[in-house]
């Protein structure tokens, strides 16, 4: 399904009801909000893990502006900002009122620019392996510990400035090391991939070296998950520690899985149990 949005026509699914039969009436159910990692992947990194979320509530997959199956839109357009004001145009279209949000990774990234730009129009929101800014030094050093010392060289020429030929080694021998098992490449082959986003916000001078949302954290109003992997090389655990400093005391809470990388491929039933608890039984 498309809406129109912003410009673009936006892709999203559904999965579960937002109103189940209960005795003599309908009980509205949550709706949950997930925006995809990446930049350049889609909402096919979400299935099936998250389904069983739907069991509690509503769940909404949108494919970001330049991504996936939405509009292409243009490449002045592929900012965070524009991402975040996309997520804000959809919930008015198809009418959700204060969702919870889950951002993953790059979802994360745009899950934040969101929260601290309309704080009052969320009710939850659960950033998972995330970061409120980069470090290129701090995730060569951990892909260095991960995979050795010329793994973590090749990180630190993409992360500082990529190029299509850091790309391709990064992809080849960085990687892998995402995660403390075996990485699922059949998974992450099921996205439509759109490189041409990805580069852009990898280059130098793209958003990934620029975006610090350490001081606009603090315009969280809702409670918060902070949800991370001690060995993600990407977007390091202290990053990770440093957005939960920067939200209003009382409303971040963070817990790290042990021995996992980034996302959810290592020790999934945690991952899964943790989000589950806060989005529904808090």
């Amino acid at each position: 399904m498309r809406v129109a949005v912003n410009g673009v026509r936006l892709y999203f699914d559904v999965e579960g009801a937002e109103l189940v039969p209960e005795g003599p009436a309908m009980r509205k159910r949550p709706t949950v909000l997930l925006l995809h990692g990446g930049p350049g992947a889609d909402h096919a990194t979400y299935k099936p893990f998250l389904s069983p979320l739907a069991e509690h509530a509503q769940l909404i997959y949108l494919d970001h502006r330049g991504q996936g199956r939405s509009d292409e839109g243009t490449p002045a357009s592929w900012t965070l900002a524009q991402w975040a004001d996309d997520v804000a145009a959809f919930m008015e279209a198809l009418e959700i009122e204060r969702p919870y949000i889950l951002g993953a990774s790059f979802g994360g990234f745009v899950a934040q620019a969101f929260a601290t730009t309309y704080p009052d129009r969320l009710a939850k929101l659960a950033l998972v392996s995330t970061a409120p800014r980069t470090d290129a030094n701090l995730s060569a050093d951990m892909f260095g510990r991960l995979g050795g010392p010329e793994v973590g060289e090749i990180a630190r020429r993409h992360l500082n400035g990529a190029t299509l030929e850091t790309e391709a080694a990064f992809f080849a021998h960085c990687l892998p090391h995402y995660t403390v098992g075996e990485f699922d490449m059949e998974a992450l082959g099921r996205s439509i991939d759109r490189s041409e986003v990805r580069r852009m916000f990898f280059a130098d001078g793209g958003e990934w070296n620029r975006m610090d949302y350490r001081a606009a954290l603090a315009r969280i109003q809702c409670p918060t998950l902070v949800l991370h992997g001690e060995l993600d090389p990407i977007l390091p655990l202290p990053l990770a520690q440093e957005m939960v400093a920067a939200i209003p005391n009382g409303l971040a809470q963070m817990h790290i899985v042990e021995n996992a990388g980034h996302g959810w491929l290592d020790h999934p039933d945690e991952w899964l149990d943790v989000l589950t608890h806060f989005l529904f039984e808090d």
